[in-house]
Formats: structure tokens, C-alpha cells, sequence
């Protein structure tokens, strides 16, 4: 992809943030939850953001995700201050959406910031864009991951960080602590949507074919509990029936691409379902004029992907 091409979609993505953010900014926060997964590992579910994890080390406490506002994440840090004196020292982000990023600012200056490479640059392409939700150039990553897997030991805690391909976004890390057999997926999966409609951002060059090979990886790992990038902890099971409903879909939407069906007609054939327990979406609300097209949904990221594949054979 060209520097114009990145400039301008991250243009379109924050300029887009500004209403989401604003909606978001009207409803109030969910209630940050602290879960004990293991007597040195929490889970801060929900609040403002996506959800956290929270490894108590020797010295120092790690956390995976900074929620998305600095009220939000000065919630979390009060929440591990009454577990722990220790102070947080490092930061993995797990992806570059503002809602695990944004809270960063609340967290001491000193704190190493961690995440792919892919991260870094969709955040620095947000900040050159000048778009609303973007972190502050003071705040970027000090470091990033460039391997498909590097082991990492961080005050005594022994890592695994992933990346099996681009899937909700270029950038996206998986953070494995083989030790006590925990995966931090980030929004790689969520439990507040359908199985086999995961979110994945196109314009952050996220891919559906990327996504069904990160979650075969996870499935692989020797891991019994995946906290995911929003709603409730996850298992094994739920991570492969994901997988299966998602390569039906996608099958799916492949057989009838090679039929020669238009996207219209996929779309109709293929709806996105609810999330679990959600009643039926209501009608959108109109969007305003000069408001950006929104994401692609996951059939039309999918439909962009087997076309472009299909006419380079």
C-alpha cells in the first residue's frame, strides 16, 4: 500500500471515529468487572474500552490493553492498586482501535508500550491523518514485535506474542502465557458477536482469511481460557466453534462468488446475524451527510478478498 493510500484511509477511519466516539461519548460506561483468572493474573472486563489483562510479576504489573479513555483507564489502575502496591511498567496493545489504545495517557509516562510493528504504523498514519481518536505522539509504542513469534521475558513472566497473519487489523498482537495456559486475543475474537461474523477492519488491512488462521493458531496453544477483545472470557470450544461457523461463511460466500452472484445477492443470502441473545438489529439511523461509509461488513471484506483472488488467477 502507498504512504498516499494509508494517509488517506486513516483520513476516512478517524474522520469515522468522531462519530462513533461521539455516540459512544453518550452513553454511559459499562461497569468495569475485575475477574481473578489465576492468583497472579486478572481480567478487567468491560468499563470504558475493551477488556485487560493483568499479570502480577516479580516487581511490576503487566497489562494487556489501556481501555479507551483516561477516566477508563485511571478506573482500571485504581482496580489493580487494591490488588497489588506493584506499579504497572509494561503496556502490550493488542491492536490500534482507540478503545484498547486511548487510555494510555493515563498511565505513568515511564511505562513501556509494546505492540506489532503494523500497530505502530497505523497509529503514526492516524496521528499524520490529524484524525480525532488518535493517541498522542508522546504516547506511541517504544517497541514492536517484527516476528510472527518472539518469546519474551518481562520481570520474571515468560511470553509468547503472536501474529499468524493480518486479521481484525495489520497490526494485531496475541499475547500467550504459556505458564498459566491464558491468551489475550484482543478483538481477534469477541464474545458480543455472532460466531461466524467477526469483526475485521479493511481498511486497516485486516483480512477474513487472516482471521480463520489466527484462530486455528490459538486453538493450537496449550491455553484453557482466551480473554477477548470485548464481552465474556472465552474457551477452546468457543474459539473452534467460531472457526467452524466463520469457514462455513466464508466457504460459503466463495461458492457463490464462483456461481457469479453479485455482492447484493450475497448479502441477502448471507445476512449478519444478531449477537448471541440480542434481538434482531433495528433499522440504522440515517447517517449525517458529510459522515464517511461505514466499515464493510464482514460478507463485503470477505467478497473484496475471493474477487481480487479469483481474478489474479
Amino acid at each position: 500500500m502507498t504512504k498516499n493510500k494509508v494517509f488517506c484511509s486513516a483520513i476516512a477511519l478517524f474522520v469515522g471515529s468522531i462519530f462513533a466516539m461521539s455516540a459512544w461519548a453518550q452513553q454511559p460506561a459499562p461497569k468495569l468487572t475485575m475477574k481473578m483468572l489465576k492468583p497472579d493474573v486478572w481480567v478487567g472486563l468491560g468499563g470504558a474500552g475493551g477488556n485487560s489483562t493483568n499479570i502480577i510479576a516479580k516487581n511490576s504489573v503487566i497489562v494487556v490493553d489501556a481501555k479507551q479513555t483516561e477516566p477508563g483507564a485511571k478506573d482500571l489502575l485504581a482496580e489493580i492498586a487494591k490488588i497489588t502496591p506493584k506499579p504497572v511498567k509494561t503496556v502490550f496493545i493488542t491492536h490500534s482501535d482507540g478503545d484498547h489504545v486511548n487510555g494510555i495517557v493515563a498511565f505513568p509516562k515511564d511505562v513501556k508500550v509494546i505492540t506489532h510493528q503494523n500497530n505502530k504504523k497505523e497509529q503514526e498514519a492516524a496521528i499524520a491523518a490529524g484524525g480525532r481518536g488518535a493517541p498522542p505522539a508522546d504516547r506511541l509504542p517504544q517497541q514492536v514485535v517484527t516476528k510472527n513469534k518472539e518469546e519474551m521475558t518481562i520481570d520474571g513472566v515468560k511470553l509468547e506474542l503472536l501474529h499468524f497473519a493480518p486479521a481484525h487489523t495489520s497490526g494485531d498482537l496475541i499475547v500467550y502465557y504459556p505458564a498459566e495456559k491464558i491468551v489475550s486475543t484482543g478483538d481477534i475474537v469477541t464474545t458480543n458477536r455472532a460466531d461466524d461474523n467477526p469483526n475485521v477492519h479493511f481498511e486497516k488491512n485486516g483480512s477474513t482469511e487472516g482471521w480463520l488462521a489466527n484462530v486455528k493458531g490459538m486453538i493450537a496453544l496449550n491455553a484453557d481460557t482466551y480473554v477477548v477483545g470485548h464481552g465474556d472470557l472465552a474457551t477452546k470450544a468457543d474459539l473452534q466453534r467460531k472457526f467452524t461457523a466463520t469457514t462455513e461463511r466464508r466457504n460459503k460466500i466463495a461458492a457463490m462468488v464462483k456461481q457469479g452472484k453479485s455482492l447484493d445477492e450475497i448479502k441477502a443470502a448471507l445476512p449478519d446475524l444478531p449477537a448471541p441473545g440480542a434481538p434482531p438489529a433495528a433499522a440504522p439511523a440515517p447517517r449525517p451527510a458529510n459522515a464517511p461509509p461505514p466499515p464493510l461488513t464482514f460478507v463485503e471484506t470477505a467478497y473484496r478478498e475471493i474477487t481480487k483472488t479469483s481474478s489474479s488467477n
